[in-house]
């Protein structure tokens, strides 16, 4: 199989199963080996107190682009450290676009960094990721 056909089978398999990318809305719109953008939408009850998006809402759809694009080479792989730098806020109603891509990848460990942009295209944050990768193929 293909690298590319690998990694969108990989990805469709793993968003199939992930109820909470699900509940959040996010939209696969595209899938390399190695790299994954994504889409959703922000709804008003994702808002904290100061009526801005709820920081955590910018990291779970990073998380997701981080997860699919780490295990597109067809490998389990599993995140061991994530941060994120949230540089401008995001409102109810912003188009998230989460563009995940790999830096660097060894045998057991690789490293991506994940651009969470606004409707204007705007980074709106900018999250890293390091996963472990266990060994473990995909079945797909």
């Amino acid at each position: 199989m293909e690298a590319d056909e690998l990694a969108r089978r990989v990805v469709a398999r793993m968003m199939g199963e992930d109820a909470f990318s699900q509940w959040l809305g996010i939209q696969v719109l595209e899938v390399l080996p190695g790299a994954c953008t994504l889409r959703m939408v922000v709804r008003p009850e994702m808002n904290n107190g100061f009526r801005i998006t709820h920081g955590g809402i910018a990291y779970c759809v990073a998380d997701s682009a981080l997860a699919f694009a780490s295990n597109s080479h067809g490998i389990h792989a599993v995140s061991i450290e994530t941060s994120i730098s949230h540089v401008k806020p995001v409102l109810a109603g912003d188009v998230l676009t989460a563009t995940a891509e790999e830096l660097s990848r060894g045998n057991r460990v690789a490293v991506y960094q994940v651009a969470v942009r606004n409707g204007k295209g705007e980074v709106a944050a900018l999250f890293k990721g390091t996963v472990f990768r266990t060994g473990k193929p995909w079945e797909v």
